[in-house]
């Protein structure tokens, strides 16, 4: 069983939640993108810049600024970086009372600037001790999506709380949605994490791999096959970006394709998180799952022709007159 039951998702549909207060929540790392100033793939700069960042964080600043309501539960250190996180979202009028302040130091992410996939060195600590507690049942209980990353179900004891959400989400027949980034170095010494990441696609509604997603999870293969086996592991939606290409995205009976919208690209950096955002924010404002793609990928490409994750999103309705949508 799923989130929203046995529905098949229709790309000429659009989704029917039950009326609740909040719109998303998002669950997982919230921490620092250090980038550097120049472009490079070496990490030979002498100058990086500090940056809000980690993608659930990202998606739910991102779709406030799109129009719908959003919270996050995550984990941050007891430190000025933690203090820095929070700030930056208070001073975005975002709901932080979901976010733990725990012994452990704020995590972070070392990238290079790119115009491609940037290859990141990771230094965690606090994110992976989020725990499930009332908080977290609270906003689950009040919001129609929930969606995280394999961020938080490469690490103990955070795993146990995604089991915790997924199946509360399940309960309350929310809108499940799984980023399957997975990056063997996020994961425990000795835990290659394959196997799980396909156990968890099994629990889930829609999923968004990159090509570098797939191929890590399954192998080399064709796009087409590798969407079939997110398919065949039980996910009703997959949609597979491939970059300057585009995407592809196939429910299992239908299979369409995407071109991008981008016409200039500075940093590539959260472009994945603009298209979930702005994919959720159309799906809350009743667009079909066929328009709201649109708007992902439209969202994405705003996002391109600036550097950092979060941007300052316009509302999904410019975003729409922008791109003529």
């Amino acid at each position: 069983m799923k989130g929203i039951g046995d529905i098949m998702i229709k790309f000429d549909d659009s989704i029917r939640f039950k009326d609740k207060e909040n719109d998303i929540v998002t669950i997982g790392e919230l921490l620092i993108d250090m980038i550097s100033a120049d472009y490079g793939d070496d990490f030979q700069g002498n100058a990086y810049n500090k940056f809000f960042g980690g993608s659930p964080a990202n998606i739910a600043m991102n779709v406030k600024k799109l129009g719908i309501n959003s919270s996050i539960a995550s984990a941050v250190g007891k430190d000025g970086l933690g203090q820095f996180l929070l700030n930056y979202l208070k001073n975005y009028d975002m709901d932080t009372s979901y976010i733990q302040q725990v012994d452990y130091s704020t995590s972070m992410v070392l990238l290079n600037k790119s115009k491609g996939s940037p290859i990141p060195i990771f230094y965690r600590a606090a994110d992976y001790h989020l725990t499930y507690n009332s908080k977290l049942k609270e906003t689950l209980d009040k919001s129609k999506i929930v969606h995280f990353s394999c961020w938080p179900i490469s690490k103990h004891p955070v795993r146990e709380t995604i089991e915790k959400v997924i199946e509360e989400a399940i309960k309350n027949e929310m809108l499940i949605c799984f980023d399957p980034n997975y990056h063997h170095m996020i994961w425990e010494n000795g835990e290659e994490g394959v196997e799980y990441v396909k156990y968890i696609i099994s629990k889930v509604d829609i999923v968004k791999p990159s090509e570098d997603d797939a191929e890590r999870l399954f192998g080399k293969d064709t796009h087409e096959n590798q969407i079939q086996k997110f398919l065949k592991l039980g996910a009703k939606l997959v949609v597979m970006t491939l970059g300057k290409d585009g995407a592809i995205a196939s429910n299992g009976i239908e299979t369409i394709k995407f071109k991008t919208m981008a016409s200039e690209v500075v940093d590539t950096t959260g472009a994945g998180d603009a298209f979930w955002s702005g994919f959720y924010a159309a799906i809350v404002k009743g667009y079909t799952i066929r328009e709201a793609l649109s708007f992902g990928f439209a969202v994405s490409a705003y996002k391109l022709k600036y550097t950092g994750a979060v941007v300052d999103l316009p509302k999904l309705e410019e975003i729409k007159a922008i791109y003529n949508l």
